[in-house]
């Protein structure tokens, strides 16, 4: 198993507020905290967050009041929850702010559609959860389907089988990113 060294690096973890898929959240997280990097969790509320399967997570911080330049990558959870940031202004800017500072930006399962809502799946490379194949498209993204798919700073993912995959490309591209 690859060996990752994120000493330093800072991801910040878009959270849902309910419904998030579990494993989702759960394996990047593991990844990034047994590789050394500062995780902060932000999500609309700083209420316990309930995954789809049971788990609960108590948010670091509120989406308002982080800063997309105090972080190395940023990383959306998915689930069915996710639709939460679809269309938020604060996440969309967040997303925004990061990939025009050449960040590291990642989404999972359902969260790509904020993604491509935010503009910056136009003309790239994207997977997703297949439900959300055709709205990918819609925005301008080219739907591949794959496990992952890596299109230049952007990460994006299928769903909970890709959790693993999808952390270890974040912490991948993170590295090369130094």
């Amino acid at each position: 198993m690859e060996t990752f060294h994120l000493s330093g690096k800072k991801i910040l973890v878009i959270l849902p507020p309910r419904q998030f898929r579990d494993e989702e959240y759960q394996k990047p997280k593991a990844l990034f905290d047994e590789s050394g990097a500062r995780v902060t969790v932000a999500s609309s509320t700083l209420a316990p967050a309930k995954g789809m399967l049971g788990a609960v997570v108590t948010p670091d911080a509120l989406l308002e009041e982080v800063k997309a330049a105090d972080f190395d990558a940023i990383v959306l959870v998915g689930g069915v929850g996710s639709n939460a940031f679809w269309r938020h202004g604060v996440v969309h800017r967040l997303v925004n702010d990061s990939n025009q500072a050449g960040k590291v930006v990642g989404a999972i399962c359902l969260a790509p559609v904020t993604l491509a809502n935010a503009g910056v799946l136009k003309g790239k490379k994207a997977t997703a959860y297949p439900s959300a194949e055709s709205y990918l498209k819609w925005k301008g993204a080219t739907y591949t389907g794959t496990s992952v798919e890596i299109a230049g700073n952007i990460v994006t993912a299928k769903g909970p089988e890709s959790a693993e995959e999808f952390a270890r490309t974040v912490a991948r591209l993170l590295i090369e990113n130094t």
